[in-house]
């Protein structure tokens, strides 16, 4: 394609690539509609990115002109390995969806699942279609399915609606709203009830990114009051069931955003999360997945409870200091905050002979003579002082370490 001279006035402005769909905005300018349409919709433009003025609408009517001439080209230079553009079909409109909506109220289950699979389709097909299918009511319609079917013999049913509401990433305005008027927990009670099908792992992935958005726009007392314990006893099975890298990063970052709040850090720690989180460290690989564990440990560590049972698990202390210095900045400060933790507050001799033998005393030392951040060097040189009467002399330290030991 890069040999050929396509006509300039085929390629999209902002794309640069064959226009296979062009429509005109109100400015007169032609875009491809895949990539106009996710400039308006999705990153939330209001603007001709061309003329930079401002769409007053956004309507987007098709160029079927210069279309008829893009597919002619193609024909004419099929020789060339130039597939020719389809005829594209004609979008739906608000009017058109709100009708389908309406109808599948009132379907039989076996139908309902072949109406949720076309609005799956249509979903799939635009940022446009989502964006009205928005607008037209399809997310009160789906969520009020979830809450009516919500039995392990609909699962079929739920799997669609679930995939449709995951598919139209839907606006921070409508998740709000939702949470408004559902009475505020009946939606997320919802989600918690599809978790409990625990041989649907397609829905439980669903509910979780689901349920990680609502969240990410609730104000702080709804993150006191809608988080209960078995949200946290799911949440925490997901991670340990490993669905998918999708749901438990999802799952990660919902009891990042919990946790802060109210005494949720400790429903974590009774629900079994910390324990969860050190298994999953032991094999994890991903850079960022590892940021996020040590990041949630971090938050858990901070009361007493979780503190604990990081102290109880056999690898707890040995694979977070294994981490510093291996993963990342922001991983190497996370792990280095929770080493901080135990040693202000839940140290023992035990505790701290544990520490020489399983390396993390010598990790912090080898801190304090590598390119690590400000804040971190400082962390591991408080931790070393602190406990200083009892590690220094330690022949569990290196001598080449050693010699960067903090003078008191």
């Amino acid at each position: 394609m890069e040999e050929i001279d396509v006509p300039t006035h085929f390629l999209c402005p902002i794309s640069l690539q064959l226009m296979r769909d062009p429509v005109t905005v109100s400015t007169g300018i032609t875009y491809d509609r895949e990539t106009i349409e996710r400039w308006l919709f999705s990153c939330n433009n209001s603007s001709c990115p061309v003329t930079k003025q401002v769409l007053l609408e956004t309507d987007l009517t098709p160029n079927h002109t210069l279309r008829r001439l893009i597919q002619a080209w193609c024909t004419l230079n099929a020789s060339l390995g130039i597939e020719r553009i389809p005829t594209p079909k004609p979008p739906v409109d608000k009017t058109q969806l709100i009708k389908i909506l309406n109808d599948a109220k009132t379907l039989p289950q076996i139908q309902l699942i072949k109406c949720l699979r076309r609005l799956r389709s249509i979903a799939l097909q635009s940022e446009r279609n989502r964006s009205c299918l928005e607008s037209a009511g399809a997310v009160e319609f789906l969520t009020t399915i979830i809450k009516n079917y919500n039995s392990e013999e609909h699962n079929l049913v739920i799997d669609e609606a679930l995939s449709i509401l995951c598919h139209l990433n839907i606006s921070e305005r409508c998740l709000k709203n939702l949470i408004i008027n559902n009475n505020g927990d009946e939606f997320v009670e919802s989600l918690v009830q599809v978790l409990k099908h625990e041989k649907n792992y397609q829905s439980r992935a669903y509910a979780t990114i689901l349920l990680k958005s609502i969240f990410d726009v609730a104000d702080p007392t709804q993150l006191m009051t809608s988080a209960k314990l078995e949200l946290f006893t799911e949440i925490v099975k997901v991670l340990r069931d490993q669905i998918s890298q999708q749901a438990s990063k999802a799952a990660l970052k919902l009891l990042m955003e919990l946790c802060p709040w109210g005494r949720n850090r400790i429903k974590a720690v009774e629900c079994g999360a910390v324990s969860a989180l050190i298994d999953l460290l032991l094999d994890v690989t991903e850079k960022r997945a590892c940021e996020l564990i040590l990041n949630v440990l971090d938050q858990l560590c901070r009361c007493a409870e979780g503190r604990a049972e990081l102290l109880k698990h056999g690898a707890g202390l040995a694979i977070v200091s294994k981490k510093i210095l291996r993963v990342s900045h922001v991983a190497s400060d996370r792990a280095v905050r929770i080493l901080s933790s135990v040693c202000r507050f839940s140290t023992t001799p035990r505790v701290l002979q544990e520490m020489l033998q399983v390396g993390v005393v010598s990790k912090l030392c080898l801190v304090l003579q590598v390119d690590a951040s400000f804040k971190t060097k400082e962390k591991a040189k408080e931790i070393l002082k602190l406990h200083s009467r009892v590690w220094r002399g330690s022949s569990c330290i290196p001598t080449h370490l050693l010699s960067a030991y903090p003078s008191s």
